[in-house]
């Protein structure tokens, strides 16, 4: 929610939506709900509202409980801030809460509620992951294409080396993280770099990645038709209108990445198409022509969107945050270096394949994502028929959102919870109960299938610059770790530093 909210709230509102909003609510709901804090009517808590949304509700379950009934219009939203809670909705309760609230954003954003991320639960989504898990995020998939990643890494240090003299040198990281991911998003999934040398497409890579970017901004604004079912026809801020203009470009794209994939493919025939390489659109493809009823252009389109979207945007945003941490502590970034020295050595660069043996710096990216999750309010799920959650009744159709920044920054769960601690997740595992103390990626049968991806190329990134580089503050005070606004938390401001070439860029 943001500002702009109350400059649209007219009295046709308060006088066309009264008895929607006291009526409808109260009628034929069980008695025993959650705890609630004072609402107005109409809006409900809405006034309560306001950037960061994942901080404010944080102090709202700090002061009224972790587990809260709210009223955003004419919706009903439980917040969750418990891991145990959060676990057993995603165990108990994991089919139930499988499905996505009907919002405009899943609408013009995920072609009609088609992708992944955010269709209905029912069969279309069981064979979208399906399709996601087994040729898209498959450890088979990623192990194929783990080539490109540590190609991709490998640019951006050649790149970096151009950028730095022998003594330090200011260099400017946001973007560099951004072109990374998406060079590797994009060539797994249809064999394009956008960023880099002799890059045709830089300009066409500058304009969807603006695309996203509002996209993504777009998505975290408010939008009064969500809350209010009666101005859903009015578009009142015009925010319908830009996500329609948006997914238009968007959609020229994707489907000229389709196009351009098929007549390669369909130019290259028989045995030759064998030397082809082999691409994650490739086997879209081909799964397209045995069952073209289900795989058309729009469901392939879905995929690749949510691949580069979502993939770009968390990966990127994730290593800036773990980058700017390490330069704070510069005693980590020591720990870190000494770790890979002592275990890949100082003779060449760090590989995939050297990853497992770096516990340390395990520690570092699950500590980052502890403090600077990428989606800090996860993204909502709603009931689909009344259930009994901690003794409480929640009714059918009610949001679900879980406050990932809460449940990871609560004092009660972890020691020092605002402290930069690697060492904390020394021995940790992970498993079972623990897991949900750690939800950076979500959890149950909707949480993020591409969170291994993220996790291999964010460490082989972060791992291959401290090995590469001695890397310094601009000056003598902190890195500013403010936070930006948007769905998945940038730095207010775009991160820089000092660097220098190690011996084993110079030899």
């Amino acid at each position: 929610m943001e500002e702009p909210f109350w400059y649209g709230l007219a009295l046709i509102i308060f006088t066309l939506l009264l008895k929607l909003s006291t009526t409808k609510l109260g009628q034929k709901h069980k008695k025993n709900l959650p705890p609630s804090p004072p609402s107005l009517p109409m809006i409900g808590h809405l006034h309560l509202v306001k950037q960061p949304i994942h901080r404010t509700l944080q102090a709202l379950a700090e002061k009224f409980g972790k587990v809260l009934l709210l009223r955003w219009g004419s919706r009903r939203v439980l917040l969750v801030s418990s891991p145990s809670v959060a676990e057993e909705l995603f165990t108990k309760h994991d089919i139930i809460f499988a499905s996505r609230p009907r919002l405009l954003v899943g609408k013009h954003f995920a072609y009609d509620f088609t992708t992944v991320t955010l269709a209905p639960y029912g069969d279309l989504w069981r064979n979208l992951r399906r399709v996601m898990t087994l040729e898209v995020f498959s450890s088979a998939r990623l192990a194929q294409f783990s080539s490109i990643r540590q190609g991709e890494v490998r640019l951006l240090l050649n790149q970096t080396v151009k950028s730095c003299a022998k003594s330090m040198t200011k260099v400017e990281l946001k973007s560099k993280f951004t072109e990374l991911s998406f060079n590797v998003m994009t060539m797994m999934a249809v064999g394009k770099r956008y960023y880099g040398e002799n890059v045709l497409d830089a300009e066409e890579a500058k304009n969807i990645q603006k695309v996203i970017r509002d996209g993504v901004d777009i998505s975290g604004a408010t939008n009064f038709g969500d809350f209010f079912p009666f101005l859903q026809w009015m578009d009142m801020t015009g925010i319908e209108k830009k996500m329609v203009s948006l997914m238009a470009k968007m959609d020229n794209f994707l489907q000229g990445l389709v196009d351009e994939r098929r007549e390669i493919l369909s130019a290259t025939c028989g045995s030759n198409r064998k030397e082809v390489k082999k691409l994650m659109i490739d086997n879209l493809l081909a799964l397209q022509e045995k069952e073209p009823q289900f795989y058309t252009d729009q469901i392939i389109k879905g995929i690749i969107m949510v691949m580069l979207v979502a993939g770009t945007d968390t990966s990127s945003a994730t290593l800036e945050w773990a980058m700017a941490l390490l330069l704070n502590h510069p005693e980590a970034m020591e720990k870190v270096r000494a770790e890979i020295d002592t275990k890949v050595g100082q003779e060449r660069l760090l590989e995939e394949q050297d990853l497992p043996k770096l516990t340390y710096l395990q520690n570092v990216i699950n500590e980052t994502l502890r403090l600077y999750p990428p989606t800090p309010l996860l993204v909502p799920h709603e009931a689909s028929e009344d259930c009994v959650v901690r003794g409480f009744d929640v009714p059918r159709h009610t949001m679900l959102f879980i406050n990932a920044w809460a449940i990871h920054r609560d004092p009660e769960l972890w020691e020092d919870p605002t402290k930069f601690k690697p060492e904390r997740f020394e021995g940790w595992s992970g498993e079972g109960s623990e897991g949900y103390k750690l939800i950076a990626f979500g959890a149950g049968r909707r949480g993020c299938p591409g969170a291994g991806l993220a996790s291999r190329l964010v460490r082989l990134a972060l791992g291959s610059l401290v090995q590469s580089f001695e890397w310094e503050r601009i000056g003598e005070e902190n890195v500013d770790m403010s936070e930006g606004l948007g769905l998945t938390m940038p730095r207010a401001k775009p991160l820089e530093a000092m660097c220098k070439p190690r011996p084993l860029m110079l030899a």
